[in-house]
């Protein structure tokens, strides 16, 4: 897979989804994916291999969810290799990111990749969410691999602003899920999520404070 060929597919693919990125933020895209594809050889981020999927099921499902991004501040929750976090915050330079992971390597990897594609509005955090004690809950918190969504609110509800969205994103509709919320948090929307080149289920699950 040749250089324009990547190019071209994040530019379909974002403007699919239609999402106006500039030149410069689709350089800092694909930098990542450079980034990734360096590290994995030597520390197995990611079963991802091939550079065109890492596009399509790294960074346009990342990007996915951006129209439901609530707020100034994003804590992403078990964050990996930097997904759906490090993307997001390339085309949200205006909003703040706290990227969380407990596993030492991944963090070490979102550090230097947000350094080496210039985010300074990335903070990372080598941390289990559920110690994570922040001076200032998030407007919204995301994850996109962290177990039922019941795990996720009692893993990472307590970084949630009053007001704030938890957003999860899931392949099929998860809907046993959705029946089984702790008391206090309720499903405001399920969104189904279309990710270009990808041949699978996306669903967002929207949750707010009761």
């Amino acid at each position: 897979m040749t250089d324009a060929s990547l190019r071209e597919a994040l530019q379909s693919g974002t403007a699919a989804m239609g999402l106006g990125l500039s030149a410069g933020q689709r350089d800092s895209l694909l930098s990542l994916i450079d980034e990734l594809e360096a590290w994995n050889r030597r520390f197995n981020l990611t079963a991802i291999r091939d550079p065109r999927d890492m596009v399509v099921k790294h960074l346009l499902d990342s990007l996915s969810v951006q129209r439901w991004l609530h707020g100034s501040s994003v804590a992403d929750v078990g964050t990996g290799a930097g997904f759906p976090g490090l993307p997001l915050a390339v085309i949200n330079p205006q909003r703040r990111f706290a990227l969380i992971e407990s596993t030492s390597k991944k963090a070490r990897f979102v550090q230097h990749a947000a350094v080496a594609i210039g985010l300074d509005n990335v903070q990372v955090i080598n941390a289990r969410a559920e110690t994570h004690k922040p001076s200032t809950p998030f407007d919204t918190v995301i994850c996109r691999a962290v177990g039922k969504v019941s795990e996720f609110i009692r893993l990472a509800g307590h970084l949630c602003a009053p007001g704030g969205r938890m957003l999860a994103m899931k392949g099929q509709y998860p809907e046993a899920e959705i029946q089984d919320l702790p008391r206090g948090w309720r499903v405001v929307a399920v969104h189904r999520l279309e990710v270009p080149g990808l041949d699978a289920a996306r669903h967002l699950v929207e949750l707010a404070r009761a």
